[in-house]
């Protein structure tokens, strides 16, 4: 988790695998699109930058954050993929929404994940204000974005090793 003290978007530190081998979905919540729509850049920069092909990053966009693992369900039944990686934010409000929202799709997302027996990635900000998020889209604590698809990468290369 990023921290005040420092971005974790920094990947300097490890070893990340080529993606050229990889076909990965990006299901990405329209609901906060300025917010929804950094994480996305930065997650296919990343997976650009780490080797995948563009035809090999397959996108679709749902309404918000809860109908993400009904996108990641529909792209894993229907297309063949190494991982999927879920972009959303949903931001506190005044009622108890934001729980309930955050818990099911937490919950949603790891059981597509086991469903499919692959890789689903939570791209998903669960912030205070605007500003945490703003600060988690590519501002001063990196973006969730770029990790999230370093993660799948790194994750699509463990079931490839696990499958040999």
């Amino acid at each position: 988790m990023a921290s005040i003290l420092k971005s974790l978007s920094d990947f300097s530190h490890i070893e990340i695998p080529s993606g050229k081998d990889y076909r990965i979905g990006i299901v990405v919540a329209q609901w906060n699109a300025e917010i929804t729509g950094a994480l996305y850049k930065g997650a296919c920069s990343a997976l650009l930058k780490n080797g995948l092909l563009e035809e090999n990053i397959i996108t679709v966009q749902v309404p918000g954050s809860f109908e993400l693992c009904s996108g990641a369900d529909i792209l894993l039944s229907s297309k063949k993929l190494d991982a999927v990686i879920c972009l959303g934010c949903v931001i506190q409000g005044e009622t108890p929404h934001f729980t309930f929202i955050c818990n099911a799709v937490a919950n949603g997302l790891v059981n597509v994940s086991i469903k499919h027996n692959k890789p689903v990635i939570f791209g998903v900000l669960t912030t205070d204000n605007q500003q945490q998020a703003k600060d988690r889209a590519g501002g001063k604590h990196g973006n969730k974005g770029e990790e999230a698809a370093v993660t799948a990468i790194i994750m699509a290369k463990v079931q490839t090793n696990a499958a040999q």
